[in-house]
């Protein structure tokens, strides 16, 4: 690894976290969560989620898009594109040569050079295919795509993907929509240790706590869709996953305590009133 790369990777080190800006190829990102577009009731309400959420970049899936939709009903006429930068999505592609197709779909629709790359192994687990995953990004990246790569939690892919150039690891928390959280952390953990470009966690998210979470193992950012879009209150839902990533944030960058397997006084035990003792007489320590 070069020093640079050592460089970048060792600001998610939990020993030595430091607060950088999150940068994905050229482009740089105030908010650290991601969101997507599907699975609303209405337009209307996946407009005020995303306001609620405070994202400033939103998944596109291009080929869910209507692209004959009356003017003023598709999906593209209720997004302002000058507050989000659009993220065009291969989601539903079951092949590298179907993802490659949409994520060109998506640049000649003047969205951007930005991708979000999925290939999918199977309609029922929806878990990436690595083969056709590690095909399609290497042919992207090799026509100056930015590519965010959604994969699986295994670090040895992880490492390849960074190495033919992706601009950002995608590792899902747990199967997409299933709301199940993160599911192997210490794989995670793997991931952000071994490689220095941004990972943002991708799927199976289920609520705010689950964001948190990922946000205090050190990950860059958060991408979901359905754990908003599916909630009772999708506006309320939103509004806590943006709390969610701050204060798991704010929890990792702190540096948290130490992990012990018995108590440890909080206040000091120099000064106790003299003949203070528990029933086993030791002194009891004051809260």
């Amino acid at each position: 690894m070069s020093q640079q790369a050592s460089a970048q990777a060792s600001y998610r080190h939990p020993a030595e976290p430091e607060d950088r800006p999150l940068v994905i190829g050229k482009y740089e990102f105030a908010s650290r969560l991601f969101v997507g577009t599907g699975k609303y009731a209405t337009y209307a309400q996946m407009v005020e989620a995303l306001d609620a959420s405070g994202t400033d970049c939103v998944t596109v899936a291009v080929r869910r898009l209507d692209l004959d939709a009356p003017k003023g009903e598709g999906l593209l006429d209720h997004l302002d594109r000058d507050r989000f930068k659009l993220l065009p999505n291969t989601a539903g592609c079951f092949t590298a040569n179907d993802a490659v197709r949409a994520a060109r779909l998506g640049r000649e629709l003047g969205f951007s050079d930005l991708v979000k790359l999925e290939v999918l192994g199977d309609s029922k687990t929806l878990l990436p295919d690595a083969i056709g995953t590690l095909e399609a990004a290497k042919t992207l990246v090799g026509e100056d795509f930015t590519v965010l790569c959604y994969t699986s939690d295994d670090p040895i892919l992880a490492k390849r993907l960074e190495d033919v150039g992706v601009a950002a690891v995608m590792p899902a928390g747990s199967p997409i929509g299933s709301g199940q959280g993160i599911l192997n952390a210490l794989n995670l953990r793997f991931i952000l240790e071994s490689i220095s470009v941004p990972v943002l966690i991708d799927a199976g998210v289920g609520s705010a706590a689950d964001v948190a979470t990922c946000m205090e193992l050190g990950a860059d950012g958060v991408l979901l869709n359905t754990a908003i879009a599916g909630a009772k209150d999708p506006i309320r839902m939103a509004r806590a996953m943006k709390l969610g990533w701050q204060a798991g944030r704010e929890s990792w960058l702190s540096g948290r305590i130490a992990r012990k397997d018995y108590a440890t006084a909080s206040s000091p035990t120099a000064g106790l009133i003299s003949g203070t003792a528990s029933p086993h007489g030791a002194s009891i320590p004051g809260e």
